[in-house]
């Protein structure tokens, strides 16, 4: 399968899901709420969901975006994974 059969998999515009983990700091939600944000300015309400680790060192924050595109996603991951506080975004 070549790049451009894997792009077409996705159909736009779609719900999508996006998984960010990082400390349990204060205000970790909002810094990746306003990362996605400024790709996906369109965040509805209850589309976010924060859960802590069985120990509460870690959260993983959910936020649903009405995704435009595979550029828009690949923006937001780029600007997500580059930050400092975040360990890791699927």
């Amino acid at each position: 399968m070549d790049h451009s059969e894997q792009d077409s998999i996705m159909e736009f515009p779609c719900q999508f899901p996006i998984k960010v983990m990082g400390m349990a700091e204060e205000n970790f939600d909002l810094l990746v709420v306003d990362i996605v944000r400024r790709h996906a300015p369109d965040i509805a309400e209850g589309a976010v969901k924060s859960r802590k680790s069985g120990k509460g060192n870690y959260v993983s924050i959910t936020v649903t975006v009405n995704a435009t595109s595979k550029q828009q996603l690949d923006n937001i991951y780029l600007e997500l994974t580059s930050h400092e506080k975040v360990l890791m975004a699927l």
